[in-house]
């Protein structure tokens, strides 16, 4: 009877995590060469580069935009690869209040 309930249990867990899994906008990581990359987010989706941050010594942290809003959040690799990591929409822009920091 225990292997019963803990099958049943295994099984319902697999099932609730795939259907979460199968409704992410993105249902795994995208990667491809930097340059392959940038050129589609450019000609097929209108976006251009709004920001850039590093993390770490051989990451780099890219947000593309479109004009409607769309955005693109990109992690671009010191060995050439670039993955994109999130998407949405409805992008805004905020001033900067404080200085510069640097």
């Amino acid at each position: 009877m225990t292997i019963s309930v803990l099958t049943r249990t295994t099984c319902l867990c697999l099932a609730l995590s795939t259907a979460a899994y199968a409704k992410s906008p993105i249902a795994e990581v995208i990667c491809e060469p930097t340059s392959r990359l940038h050129e589609k987010l450019e000609r097929q989706f209108g976006s251009e580069r709004a920001a850039t941050g590093m993390r770490g010594p051989e990451q780099l942290m890219e947000v593309w935009i479109s004009k409607s809003g769309d955005w693109t959040m990109v992690v671009t690799y010191a060995s050439g690869t670039s993955c994109i990591v999130a998407m949405g929409e409805d992008w805004s822009v905020h001033a900067r209040t404080g200085p510069a920091r640097g």
